[in-house]
């Protein structure tokens, strides 16, 4: 059934991380994007169509596009201009950036709308992040590929996984589909617990830095977290009988 369809496993991890991700309602409509390289330089990518909804996503569904090819708004199925913006030009600028996901969630969007968008690590989630994020207080517009370029240009450490983006979003990189979709639900989880440890009025008790980077360290080096993270997500769709491995 699916003979002509390369990267076959890749998309169905990327459907199962659609489909969760909308039942975690970190999504927003039929406007965010994940993409995943499928080429040794990271020009080509895996990206959802234009305006699908994440909860109805399949494997088959996917586009595969050239970053350096500068037609491929000329196709007939074109990405939304917006991923093909940010996403074609962090692909493009950022080939450390294998995987890229890109949502409003509610939680890391509030943090992203605060003056001071800082994640302070305050509990274990807040320390994985801790020197790992970087904050874009430049927001610009709808990431067409001059914001696209804008924000390349603001990830070029490896060790910066995670960019707050000031009055829009988040952005998440990782090498793998299960390790950076791990890395989007436990930021999500971490600013959650951020804000509303803000809404109680108290002060925060902050952990040291020494202590929180040497969390972040334990937790990066943490074995097969993310890939069992997934594994059991995709599990549970296939109990329930899910579309997405089509």
């Amino acid at each position: 059934m699916h003979a002509n369809l390369d990267h076959w496993q890749e998309r169905v991890d990327m459907a199962a991380a659609f489909r969760w991700t909308a039942r975690l309602n970190m999504h927003e409509a039929v406007a965010n994007h994940f993409s995943l390289a499928v080429n040794d330089d990271g020009s080509r990518f895996l990206i959802n169509p234009n305006q699908s909804h994440f909860a109805r996503i399949k494997a088959s569904d996917l586009l595969e596009v050239d970053a350096n090819d500068p037609s491929t708004m000329d196709r007939p199925d074109a990405p939304d201009p917006t991923a093909w913006g940010l996403h074609g030009s962090l692909h493009r600028l950022c080939p450390h950036a294998r995987c890229i996901m890109h949502v409003h969630s509610i939680h890391a969007t509030v943090l992203a709308c605060l003056e001071d968008s800082r994640l302070p690590p305050i509990d274990q989630n807040c320390a994985t992040f801790y020197n790992r994020t970087v904050i874009d207080d430049g927001y610009g517009g709808l990431a067409f590929e001059d914001e696209g370029s804008r924000c390349a240009a603001m990830l070029t450490d490896p060790k910066v996984k995670v960019m707050i983006m000031g009055n829009h979003g988040v952005l998440v990189i990782g090498e793998t589909v299960a390790e950076t979709f791990n890395r989007l639900y436990y930021f999500e989880r971490a600013a959650e617990t951020y804000i509303r440890a803000l809404q109680t009025g108290r002060p925060l008790r902050e952990l040291p830095p020494e202590v929180a980077e040497k969390t972040a360290c334990e937790l990066e080096e943490y074995p097969d977290g993310s890939e069992t993270h997934l594994a059991a997500l995709k599990a549970i769709l296939d109990d329930e009988g899910a579309t997405y491995a089509k």
